[in-house]
């Protein structure tokens, strides 16, 4: 009788979550398939798209993981992974363009048994190029850049692990209904596992979002801070790398004073100059991010970025304060 040959497994599965990301897709799934080697899969899962992401996504020539109902990112990646076929899953927003050699870069540590993960970074080329946008994404691009490679947390936003080491630790927390921390949290589970997790600083991609004032710091204060609180309270410390370094905790802690003094200063107007103070000892903490984004865009721009990341800290701030003081925060879930 004559063999039957059969296709081997993928040694990789991409997994990209989509809600209502018709806009984006027709720019990020054609890159991201002509870097596919051919032994790769690409799965895109469906999270109750209304604007046609599904069938623009089978047209591109991507494998669909349906989803009729809205789950959170983590829940459609879950659904990918559990579909997948490859020994290694690879996580992309929808939102995000691959570079030629970011799958290949992001998947260079797996070359050691003992790495579990490894994640990457946005570019320094962001698309969208509103001020806004642009300080949300040189700041993420910064902070990735100069942070430890053996890393204590995960980003799922271009990020790998191996799939037997995700399903066994249960995935994603799907108790995030919207794009939050979902993958920090499985970052504390890898580490706390004794899982190894990289940060590959070259595995870069470009993203495509646009940001506007609203609903950045909607996004910082609902999705990141609050969430952040609620983990602290179920008793996970904060990393000492990325933007928790000791020059980021006591940045933040110079704008809560200044705050504080701001808001006596009517009662007690000398504390308005403690108040500026306090928030120009900030900008100074920052000092080599705003210098970045000088370079970057422009002295002008750098400027602004000191605003921003004064609006940054005090969003987290606040955050914090309501997620530790709010009720239901040791809960896993977080609607």
């Amino acid at each position: 009788m004559p063999s039957v040959s059969v296709p081997a497994a993928p040694r990789f599965s991409v997994v990209v979550p989509v809600r209502d990301g018709a806009g984006y897709l027709p720019r990020t799934l054609p890159p991201l398939l002509a870097a596919l080697p051919p032994d790769a899969e690409l799965l895109v899962c469906d999270d109750g798209s209304l604007d046609g992401s599904a069938e623009i996504a089978r047209r591109t020539g991507a494998r669909v993981v349906p989803g009729d109902r809205p789950g959170g990112p983590g829940a459609a990646r879950n659904r990918g992974a559990r579909a997948a076929q490859g020994g290694l899953l690879v996580f992309l927003d929808a939102d995000v363009r691959v570079h030629a050699d970011t799958l290949d870069r992001l998947l260079g540590p797996f070359a050691d048994a003992g790495v579990a993960a490894s994640f990457g970074s946005y570019d320094a080329a962001p698309e969208a190029r509103s001020w806004v946008s642009l300080y949300k994404n040189l700041a993420h691009h910064f902070v990735h850049q100069r942070s430890r490679e053996e890393a204590s947390t995960f980003w799922a936003g271009c990020g790998a692990v191996r799939r037997e080491v995700f399903l066994r630790l249960g995935g994603f927390d799907e108790g995030y209904r919207r794009p939050s921390i979902e993958d920090v949290e499985l970052g504390y589970r890898l580490v706390a596992a004794g899982h190894r997790v990289r940060l590959v600083r070259e595995a870069q991609v470009t993203h495509l979002k646009e940001w506007t004032l609203a609903s950045w710091l909607v996004s910082d204060l609902r999705d990141r801070a609050i969430p952040w609180a609620r983990l602290l309270r179920s008793g996970r410390g904060l990393p000492r790398d990325l933007n928790f370094t000791l020059r980021d905790r006591a940045a933040s802690a110079l704008v809560g004073v200044g705050l504080l003094a701001l808001a006596a200063a009517p009662l007690v107007p000398p504390l308005l100059g403690g108040s500026a103070a306090a928030f120009a000892t900030a900008a100074g903490l920052d000092g080599d991010f705003l210098a970045f984004a000088g370079r970057r865009v422009s002295p002008a721009f750098a400027l602004a970025a000191a605003g921003f990341q004064l609006l940054h800290r005090a969003a987290g701030l606040l955050g914090l304060a309501a997620g530790w003081l709010g009720r239901g925060g040791n809960r896993r879930v977080h609607e």
